[in-house]
C-alpha cells in the first residue's frame, strides 16, 4: 500500500506538471493555427520537423534513462558513477551528432526538402542535443524523488516558451515559422543552466560516497559503461521502433503524399505544398488527442522508478495488475471527456484546420494502446530480456509503415491515424501473449473488458447521435461521463478505498 501511495503522490505531481504544462502549451496550437495560414503549410513544417526531433532524441539518449534506473537500484553498483557515466555517454553522442549535421547541412536539407531553410534544421538540431543532455539530469531528479524540481523546470520551460511566442506572434505581429524554432531553442538553452547546482551537489555527494566506501572516485567507469550499453541497446531499438510508431507517419507523409499531389503554384506565384497543408491539418487535430500522451507520460514518470524498486517484493505481480487496470480506467475516462466535450475542445485549433477532427478519437485509441503496451513492457525489463521489446515494437512499426505506405495516397492523413492503431495494437497483443508465457501476470481481463465495452457504447451515443443543438449534446454527454464514474466507484472503488484516497489527499 505504501508503494501505491507513493505512485499516487508522484503521479499527481508529475501529472500536474505534464497535464497543466501541456494544457498551457495548447495555447500555442490556436496561436499557430491562426497566425500560420493552413494553405501556407507552416504548421505542416512544424509538425514534420518535430517528428524528426522526437526520433533523434530517442537515438541520442539510447535507452539511458531506463538503464540509469536499473543500474542505480542494483546493490553492487555505485549510483553516483552510474549517473556520471550515463551523462558522459549521452553528452558525447549529442556533440558528435551536432557536428555531423553542421558539416553536412546542405545535403540533409536537400533530402528533407528544406533547401533555403537550413536554419530551421540547425536550430532544431541544437534543441534536440540540449534535450538529450538534459535527459539524464531529469532522470536523476526522478531517482532522487525530487518531483517538485522536476515539475518546476518542465513548467518553467513551457511558461517561457508561451510568453515569448505571445510576444512575437501577438504583440509584434510576426507570422514567420522561423520564430517557432528559434524561441524553442532560447528556452531550452536557459533550462540547461538550472542543472548546474544539481551537478555540483552530485559531485560532492559522489566524493563523499567514494570516501565512505573506500573507493576511487570515477567520473566514467568504462567497465560499467560496457554493462550499461549491453542492457540499453535493446531498449534503444525498442525506443526507436516505439517513437517511429508515433512519428513515422509525419515523417514519410510528405514523401508519399507528394507523389500523387505535387507542389502547386497559385495566381500570386506562391508555392503551396498540398502535403504540408494536409500534414498541418493532421498535426493540429492530433494535438487535441494528446491528452492520452500526457496521462501515459505522467504515469510513466512515477511508475518506472517504483517498478524497479518493487521488483524484489512478493506482491509485485498483484501490484502490476492493479496498476494496469486503474491506468485503463483513467484513460478511458479521459477518452470520454475529450469526445464528449469536442464541441468545446474543437476551438483549440483554427477553423481552417477543423476538417481533420475525425482523427481525434482514432489517435486517442492508439495512445491508449501505447499506454497498455508500456504497462505490459515491464516483464521483459525486469528479467533483463529487453530484446523482446525491440521485436514487439519493430513488428508494430512495420505494420504502421505498411498501412501508411499503402493507404496515404488514397486516404491521406486518415491512413496516419489508423496506422497508429494498427502499429500499437500489434505491439500490445504480441507483448501480452508472450509475456503471459515468460512472466505471467493475472490481469483482471473481465473488469477491463467491462470498461472497454461501456466506453465503446457511450462513444457511439456521443458521436453518432443527431443532436438538435450543442447544449443538449453536452448535457447528455455529461450524464454519460457521470454514469461511467458511478460504475467505477461502484465496482472498483469501495468505501474503504475512497476513504483511504481522501485521507491521502488530506480532504477528509
Amino acid at each position: 500500500m505504501a508503494s501505491m501511495k507513493s505512485l499516487a503522490k508522484d503521479t499527481a505531481i508529475y501529472g500536474l506538471s505534464s497535464i497543466v504544462g501541456r494544457f498551457l502549451n495548447y495555447l500555442l496550437v490556436p496561436l499557430y493555427t491562426h497566425v500560420l495560414a493552413v494553405q501556407s503549410g507552416g504548421y505542416g513544417i512544424v509538425t514534420n520537423l518535430y517528428a524528426y526531433v522526437a526520433l533523434i532524441l530517442v537515438i541520442l539518449t539510447f535507452g539511458m534513462e531506463t538503464t540509469f534506473f536499473r543500474f542505480s537500484n542494483k546493490d553492487d553498483e555505485n549510483p553516483h558513477t552510474v549517473f556520471s557515466t550515463s551523462f558522459v555517454m549521452v553528452s558525447t553522442l549529442s556533440v558528435i551528432f551536432f557536428a555531423f549535421v553542421f558539416l553536412f547541412i546542405e545535403g540533409i536539407a536537400d533530402f528533407m526538402g528544406y533547401v533555403g531553410s537550413e536554419n530551421y534544421i540547425l536550430m532544431m538540431t541544437c534543441v534536440v542535443c540540449l534535450d538529450a543532455i538534459q535527459a539524464i539530469p531529469f532522470s536523476y531528479l526522478r531517482y532522487k524523488k525530487n518531483a517538485i524540481k522536476f515539475a518546476s523546470l518542465k513548467l518553467l520551460f513551457i511558461i517561457m516558451n508561451i510568453s515569448l511566442n505571445l510576444i512575437y506572434f501577438v504583440v509584434l505581429g510576426k507570422t514567420d515559422v522561423f520564430y517557432v524554432f528559434s524561441l524553442n531553442l532560447v528556452c531550452t538553452g536557459i533550462i540547461t543552466f538550472f542543472f548546474i547546482p544539481e551537478f555540483l551537489r552530485e559531485h560532492f555527494a559522489s566524493r563523499r560516497y567514494a570516501i565512505e566506501h573506500d573507493e576511487q572516485l570515477k567520473i566514467v567507469d568504462f567497465a560499467l559503461m560496457k554493462r550499461m550499453f549491453s542492457y540499453s541497446w535493446p531498449i534503444l531499438v525498442l525506443g526507436i521502433a516505439g517513437i517511429l510508431n508515433q512519428t513515422i507517419d509525419k515523417m514519410i507523409f510528405p514523401f508519399i503524399y507528394s507523389q500523387s499531389h505535387p507542389v502547386q503554384v497559385d495566381e500570386m506565384g506562391e508555392i503551396a505544398s498540398p502535403a504540408a497543408v494536409q500534414l498541418g491539418i493532421y498535426g493540429a487535430c492530433a494535438k487535441i488527442a494528446m491528452i492520452m500522451a500526457m496521462i501515459t507520460q505522467a504515469f510513466r514518470y512515477a511508475y518506472e522508478p517504483i517498478v524497479f524498486a518493487k521488483s524484489k517484493d512478493a506482491d509485485k505481480k498483484d501490484y502490476y495488475a492493479t496498476a494496469m487496470k486503474f491506468f485503463l480506467i483513467f484513460t478511458l475516462f479521459a477518452f470520454l471527456c475529450v469526445v464528449g466535450y469536442m464541441p468545446i475542445l474543437q476551438h483549440i485549433i483554427g477553423a481552417e484546420y477543423r476538417e481533420g477532427l475525425r482523427v481525434v478519437p482514432i489517435v486517442m485509441v492508439a495512445e491508449i494502446m501505447m499506454g497498455v503496451y508500456f504497462n505490459l513492457s515491464f516483464w521483459y525489463k525486469l528479467i533483463d530480456k529487453t530484446i523482446w521489446g525491440a521485436w514487439f515494437s519493430m513488428a508494430g512499426c512495420i505494420m504502421l509503415i505498411a498501412v501508411n505506405v499503402i493507404f496515404i495516397p488514397e486516404y491521406g492523413y486518415m491512413a496516419c491515424a489508423w496506422g497508429g492503431v494498427a502499429g500499437y495494437g500489434t505491439a500490445m497483443v504480441l507483448s501480452y501473449f508472450v509475456g503471459q508465457k515468460k512472466y505471467p501476470i493475472e490481469y483482471d481481463l473481465k473488469g477491463i473488458g467491462r470498461y472497454v465495452a461501456l466506453t465503446f457504447v457511450f462513444f457511439c451515443i456521443m458521436n453518432y447521435t443527431d443532436w438538435p443543438n450543442t447544449a443538449i449534446q453536452l448535457f447528455v454527454n455529461t450524464w454519460l461521463i457521470l454514469i461511467y464514474l458511478y460504475v467505477v466507484v461502484k465496482k472498483d472503488m469501495p468505501h474503504d478505498t475512497i476513504s483511504h484516497l481522501l485521507s491521502m489527499l488530506h480532504l477528509r
